[in-house]
């Protein structure tokens, strides 16, 4: 059972890249979604649904269904957004550097569809000592269907 915040959702099945010129992204997004996937912007701090969330299951890209966590490398960090210290696989997250706003970053992107997802910090939990801070409104959570899924 699969928890829906925005719709439409799950644009691809599969591994299969997705690629979309951004009007068609417009057309198919939600604003708040579209804003954060496509134009790299940023919900406010506290607002994710998902930011403390602790169901058993994972959660994926909103804008193309990519599996990118399991909830089992979530973590509270406090900061505000959903927080993760491990992707679900290497191949679900692209990275790359981010100088915006005057600061040194890392973005992580759908490995899939290219949305943005957030940030990559190395303030995190063992055993990575990352944390993956990422927008809530890009995520959306598919629940286990029962603990050994997890």
């Amino acid at each position: 059972m699969k928890e829906k915040k925005n719709q439409p959702h799950h644009l691809a099945t599969g591994s299969e890249k997705v690629e979309k010129p951004d009007d068609e992204w417009k057309k198919l997004l939600p604003p708040e979604l579209y804003h954060v996937a496509r134009e790299k912007g940023t919900e406010r701090p506290f607002t994710s649904q998902y930011n403390k969330h602790y169901e058993i299951g994972r959660y994926l890209c909103a804008a193309c269904g990519n599996p990118l966590f399991q909830s089992d490398a979530k973590f509270d960090s406090s900061c505000g957004w959903p927080s993760f210290f491990k992707p679900i696989t290497e191949e679900a997250l692209v990275y790359s550097k981010d100088n915006s706003f005057g600061m040194q970053r890392i973005e992580v992107t759908c490995g899939r569809c290219h949305a943005h997802l957030g940030h990559v910090f190395e303030d995190g939990p063992p055993p990575s000592g990352l944390r993956y801070c990422i927008n809530g409104v890009v995520l959306d959570f598919e629940k286990a269907q029962n603990t050994a899924e997890e």
